[in-house]
């Protein structure tokens, strides 16, 4: 389908193409196996000027928005969807300072993420909090014109590789959800380790890690927003970073729908191409549009919210939801075209699989998403009573 993309938007789109082509495809499968983070592909993209793509040209980004976000992560998701995670787990850190910082904390990180300097990480989840961030353990005290943090998180995209860290702890456990405040930390405050790097299904190539915190003194001016904000902060933050998600599973089923189709025209059997038979044909066909079926969705909810709709919570899930699970019928079925071959590692569509998986779990597993779609979709009925 054609989106109409503007002059602009083209040459992002292309620029992503070919970091991808050029400095991913040749690494991802070293990168997988040996669970190296990518960072020659990070520093292309800092050249490129991508890492600024949504980021306001007075920080020093190009001044787009989460629709050209989600054209690079697709690019770049079609080759790796583990290598892509950097560029899009910084955005998830970067989206709380977007959103929520003040003028004085927007000019002292934002210009460093632009740049592609320093990567960004956001810290929410623990081994006790993950759909529930209520149950949070990490806390904040409050001593004089600091804040002592103490607790850890786990599973954090880029944890330890980046330098900027947006942190949700409890200040006050008592208040439930108003209890919860994000903070901007930095990598070398004293008291602010990292834990255990896990070895992952899928995404071998992201870095996650175990954020640990040990009477680790946080500036005040450091808070985000205000005290007690940290769990409207995180809503927010994954209502904007979701289509980016989303745009991951799309560009991981994309690029296993390409590989499927190629191969079925080069894999012959009773001497001829197998997508001679009807059989493959309508795998092929169910990929296709499932696909281009995400496509649009993701596409039209990115261009809601860079338009300034107030209200897109419901559509950010729906994304997720649908985007991820697609991607992982699409992958599951390239599995399929490509016979025994496809369970190899010697072809790609097997670590597309396995990449695939997650999309359906972090940010919101999607079982978790359907709460939230349904819960909007009642209360709007409630709304008009």
């Amino acid at each position: 389908m054609d989106y109409f993309l503007t002059d602009e938007q083209k040459m992002v789109k292309e620029l992503a193409q070919k970091i991808a082509q050029e400095k991913i495809l040749p690494v991802r499968a070293e990168c997988d196996e040996k669970e190296e983070f990518a960072w020659d592909v990070v520093k292309a993209l800092a050249q490129s000027d991508l890492f600024g793509v949504y980021i306001p040209e007075e920080y020093g980004g190009m001044g787009f928005g989460i629709f050209e976000l989600c054209l690079v992560i697709e690019e770049l998701s079609k080759v790796c969807g583990g290598i892509s995670l950097s560029y899009a787990g910084t955005a998830l850190g970067t989206f709380p300072i977007l959103l929520f910082g003040n003028e004085q904390q927007k000019k002292k990180y934002l210009p460093f993420i632009a740049s592609g300097e320093k990567i960004a990480a956001f810290g929410v989840t623990e081994s006790e909090a993950g759909s529930d961030i209520t149950t949070l353990n990490t806390t904040a005290k409050k001593e004089g014109d600091y804040y002592v943090l103490n607790g850890t998180k786990q599973w954090i995209t880029n944890g330890g590789e980046a330098e900027i860290y947006v942190v949700v702890a409890a200040t006050d456990k008592t208040k439930g959800p108003r209890g919860l405040t994000a903070f901007i930390l930095e990598k070398g405050m004293e008291g602010f380790g990292f834990g255990k790097k896990e070895n992952k299904l899928g995404i071998r190539a992201s870095a996650t890690r175990e954020l640990v915190f040990e009477n680790c003194k946080v500036p005040a001016e450091n808070v985000l927003a205000k005290e007690g904000m940290g769990f409207i902060i995180t809503l927010k933050n994954f209502d904007a970073s979701r289509p980016g998600v989303a745009t991951q599973a799309l560009g991981i089923a994309q690029g296993a729908f390409e590989a499927a189709l190629e191969y079925s025209h080069q894999r012959k059997q009773f001497g001829q191409p197998i997508s001679s038979f009807q059989a493959v044909q309508h795998i092929l066909a169910d990929m296709a549009t499932q696909i281009e079926a995400a496509r649009a969705l993701i596409y039209q909810t990115a261009k809601m919210i860079d338009v300034g709709a107030k209200d897109y919570s419901a559509n950010s899930a729906m994304c997720k939801l649908f985007a991820s699970d697609v991607a992982m019928k699409v992958t599951t079925d390239a599995i399929q075209v490509f016979g025994g071959y496809g369970y190899m590692k010697e072809y790609p569509v097997e670590k597309m699989f396995r990449d695939a998986k997650i999309t359906q779990i972090y940010e919101g597993t999607n079982q978790m998403q359907r709460n939230f779609i349904a819960h909007d979709l009642i209360k709007s009925v409630s709304k008009k009573k």
